[in-house]
């Protein structure tokens, strides 16, 4: 590398240093859930230590520490666990922070053998198939999220950030495979690479800067518009809204936003605003299971439906399968149905028999 492209490296990543570094602390001390921001800051931090410990120039400065060379590598998992706290609107479960630890160790085995081929495969595996779920993730809900910047930062930024590690990991295994090729300058540790990192930090930054109480703040409902205009064609769409699910729309199985839309004859972007701003929802399926949620409360708490399974009754309710079921009545209630439905109808029992005297 030569001088003026050493200098142009330095450069960049210094600037990258310093974004993440503000982006860091705005995640940290924002309004979102606990595991969202302890996942931004860690990811800024890890984020950090990759830009660093990547440079050749920095490396041969600082003697490439080890505790900062492992701190660098899992950072795909903190951006994995960022990513799913922010958009399924949910606390990560513990499991959920398991790949992180795998990436360290994996990061430790080739510490530990710096010619160790198999370590260093199984960690770009592992970490382009934790890119591969993100787009995943980010793809899977755009068309229910209710929040206008945060589908933003899907396409714009987050999408950009997930595609720039799946890429990362396959020019490193193009790099490894020919050492010499021009791809190496795209490498996080070639001065392209950090370029592209930079600007990406610096994009996400810059949007979530805009944004940040609507994407990771608590739901707010908005208060009644100052023009009565808007206001009183908010209540007419309220009350259409209303009576479709009074006639149990809801059940529709894969039932979206889109159709539901059209079912009432107005524009989706005027339905989607208004299931946010007046009814605080912060995604699409959050709005219809609480609908089916509580059609399924009904049942398992009546007696004559003792007989039937909680799947049959999740099934009929509109749900598609039983593990969004279970999360979302544990959601709604701290319990699983099982356990809820045992409660009701042994408290209906004991009403019964008190009753009786």
């Amino acid at each position: 590398m030569g001088e003026s492209l050493q200098v142009f490296d330095l450069f960049v990543r210094g600037v990258g240093v310093g974004a993440t570094t503000v982006l860091g602390l705005v995640l940290a001390r924002g309004r979102a859930i606990t595991s969202t921001r302890v996942a931004g800051a860690l990811m800024c931090a890890s984020l950090i230590a990759w830009l660093i410990s990547e440079s050749p120039m920095l490396r041969s400065l600082v003697g490439q520490p080890t505790p900062l060379v492992i701190a660098a590598f899992p950072v795909g998992g903190f951006f994995w666990c960022y990513l799913n706290s922010v958009f399924v609107d949910r606390p990560l479960s513990l499991i959920e922070w398991s790949p992180t630890i795998v990436l360290v160790g994996l990061g430790m085995i080739i510490v530990a053998g710096p010619d160790n081929d198999a370590g260093w495969i199984a960690y770009n595996s592992a970490t382009g198939m934790l890119a591969l779920h993100a787009l995943f993730v980010v793809a899977r809900g755009w068309n229910g999220d209710l929040l206008e910047g945060r589908r933003r930062l899907r396409g714009l930024v987050l999408g950009l950030g997930a595609a720039f590690a799946l890429c990362s990991v396959v020019l490193g295994f193009m790099a490894r495979a020919e050492p010499q090729g021009v791809w190496r300058d795209f490498l996080i540790g070639g001065p392209f690479g950090g370029l592209i990192l930079s600007i990406v930090v610096i994009a996400y930054a810059a949007l979530l800067l805009q944004t940040r109480e609507e994407v990771l703040g608590t739901p707010i409902k908005a208060s009644l518009s100052a023009d009565p205009r808007v206001e009183a064609a908010d209540r007419v769409l309220l009350e259409k809204l209303n009576d479709v699910m009074s006639r149990e729309e809801w059940r529709k199985e894969g039932l979206t936003i889109g159709a539901l839309a059209a079912s009432l004859g107005e524009p989706e972007h005027r339905l989607r605003r208004l299931i946010n701003r007046r009814l605080g929802h912060r995604n699409f399926a959050e709005f219809v299971n609480g609908y089916r949620i509580e059609a399924v409360k009904a049942r398992l708490a009546d007696p004559r439906e003792a007989s039937m399974t909680v799947a049959t009754i999740a099934y009929d309710a509109g749900f598609r399968s039983l593990a969004p079921f279970h999360r979302a009545f544990r959601a709604a209630t701290g319990s699983t149905p099982a356990d809820w439905r045992r409660t009701q109808l042994a408290a209906l029992s004991e009403l019964e028999r008190s009753s009786q005297f």
